[in-house]
């Protein structure tokens, strides 16, 4: 059956212009643009008034963040236009170890919208995780012959690139012997040990939380990804990147972003209309988000109206808004009148399904187990900054003579992370500032990228009941007030996704996000995704682990106290 649709105005994604122009689609390809009639059609869709442009693809995603299976992830996206993205599912490997990627693989099959997949090459992320798995190159090579893998996920650990740690270099040499792009991560790196980095074969980078970061990337030859998600929010620091000579090496992605954002605000959608509220040129915008991101990966025929591209099209109502009206995926309406055509999900059963299920193996907690040894001397604290995932490193005097050193008045509140897959009971406790909690507790099992219990609370009692019962539920988002449950939301798939559909998802997200102002969070810090990555130790400067705390900037462990 061919398609025409007709009297739209295309977005013409390689010179930025846009044409009135009808196009016939067949077997899933964009067949022509131009002059095409209705005898050249069985089906016409008239399309006046309308702007055709490519469907979006997302570079640099975890979809398990979204809190979502991919298919309902799917659901939530497709209306915002986005139909295709690249997963690194190392949060889920990080837990399940490869059974983790197979689940992604087979759970993002047959879905209208591509799941391109980048492995992941820091499992653990650094020698300071206890993940629940350990990957190394020999465990990643048998991946590469799927056809929606494209390349070795985001080397997170690059200090490990700069010293040439042979574990390391045999995965970024395996991956260049099967062709494959390698994806970059290296916030802050610069001068000679970037270049070192970068001569590695790192393809690009989305960490960088300024334009002069980004721009020095450019120059040395990288992609740059535009990340705007929930917790990490750097498109407005990155605006000068809308601009000539620096536009055409940089992408739109999301990286980490909650389902209650996607349903409220959009997807890729939602980054080009806040870039063109801020000046920025839309039609840039659109580039970014489809030809650039499918170069940046070597996608062939995807991301343009063009003869011989996958029909994967969107029709626009209004192209400043990008209002979307209807999403054609490889020819076939999938969105109609801004509504997903409902779908079949994967049905994944057996050992592949158990294998992401009961991820916890670890001890009831007390209120003992997040109790300090009182301690002179100044405490070194981790502070939060609003819209990074950077932190600063903090000193503070603490007087334990009240609440073993919580101090609401100043921000001062107990931290800990909680090693929940080997049942080690090992638990980094500190202090941290910047999440504004006035009482009660909040506990995740979504903690990057070991994915091990973390609790921030006012109250070690409190903190315990939102550990146990993030334990009980097996993994979730948790808000305790007054020693009860207020709050939560269930993640049993890995202690990382939920398995209800995007709506009840977004619901649950809404509600625990809320609770959380019941404690004293002030409503412009979104502490569980803030939290998340409060454990990692690839991004500066101090982080926490099960091990203690992290200098991330020396790669090594500090004392919590400074005599």
């Amino acid at each position: 059956m061919k398609l025409l649709l007709k009297n739209g105005f295309v977005v013409n994604v390689f010179t930025g212009e846009i044409e009135k122009q009808n196009v016939l689609i067949e077997d899933g390809v964009i067949t022509g643009t131009g002059g095409y009639d209705n005898s050249d059609a069985d089906i016409v869709n008239d399309v006046s008034g309308k702007y055709i442009c490519p469907g979006f693809i997302d570079g640099h995603i975890h979809i398990e963040s979204t809190m979502l299976l991919p298919c309902e992830f799917a659901r939530a996206c497709i209306s915002h236009g986005t139909t295709a993205v690249i997963a690194d599912p190392h949060e889920i490997a990080n837990v399940c170890g490869t059974d983790g990627i197979r689940f992604m693989l087979a759970a993002s099959e047959n879905i209208p919208m591509t799941v391109y997949i980048m492995l992941p090459s820091c499992v653990p992320a650094t020698n300071f995780d206890e993940a629940g798995a350990v990957l190394e190159a020999e465990d990643l090579n048998s991946f590469y012959k799927y056809p929606r893998v494209l390349g070795l996920g985001e080397l997170m650990n690059y200090p490990a690139v700069v010293s040439d740690d042979e574990k390391v270099m045999r995965k970024i040499k395996e991956a260049h012997r099967s062709g494959k792009i390698i994806n970059g991560h290296a916030p802050k790196l610069t001068g000679r040990e970037l270049d070192k980095y970068i001569a590695a074969g790192i393809n690009d980078d989305h960490e960088c939380c300024s334009s002069d970061e980004a721009i020095e990337r450019i120059r040395k030859g990288q992609w740059i990804m535009i990340r705007e998600g929930t917790a990490a929010r750097n498109l407005i620091d990155m605006l000068p990147l809308f601009d000539a000579p620096y536009s055409h090496r940089c992408i739109l992605v999301t990286d980490d972003k909650h389902p209650a954002d996607i349903i409220e605000n959009g997807h890729i959608d939602s980054i080009i209309r806040k870039a063109a509220a801020n000046g920025k040129s839309t039609v840039t915008g659109i580039q970014m988000a489809t030809i650039q991101a499918a170069q940046c990966f070597g996608l062939k025929g995807v991301g343009a109206v063009a003869p011989g591209y996958a029909a994967n099209l969107l029709v626009l109502d209004n192209l400043d808004e990008i209002k979307i009206n209807e999403v054609y995926y490889y020819g076939s309406k999938v969105c109609e009148n801004g509504r997903v055509i409902e779908f079949e999900s994967p049905v994944i059963s057996g050992p592949l399904r158990e294998s992401v299920l009961s991820s916890f193996r670890m001890p009831v907690l007390s209120a003992d187990n997040f109790m300090l040894t009182p301690h002179t001397g100044k405490c070194r604290t981790i502070g939060v900054i609003p819209g990074q995932l950077i932190t600063e490193e903090l000193f503070f005097d603490i007087d334990f003579s009240i609440n073993n050193g919580i101090d609401t008045n100043r921000d001062l509140l107990k931290l800990a992370v909680c090693e929940r897959h080997h049942n080690t009971g090992h638990i980094g406790l500190g202090f941290i500032h910047g999440i504004g909690l006035k009482q009660g507790a909040i506990a995740s099992s979504v903690s990057h990228d070991s994915h091990n219990l973390i609790i921030i609370g006012a109250s070690e009692e409190d903190m315990a009941i939102a550990g146990n019962r993030i334990r009980e539920i097996g993994g979730g988002n948790v808000v305790v007030k007054e020693g009860r449950i207020i709050a939560e939301m269930p993640l049993p798939i890995a202690g990382l996704m939920s398995d209800q559909s995007a709506e009840c998802a977004a619901s649950q997200n809404y509600k625990v996000r809320n609770a959380v102002y019941e404690v004293g969070v002030p409503k412009d810090i979104e502490p569980f995704m803030n939290m998340a990555f409060v454990s990692l130790p690839v991004i500066p400067s101090l982080k926490m682990t099960t091990m203690g705390l992290i200098d991330v900037n020396r790669q090594e462990i500090v004392p919590l106290f400074e005599d």
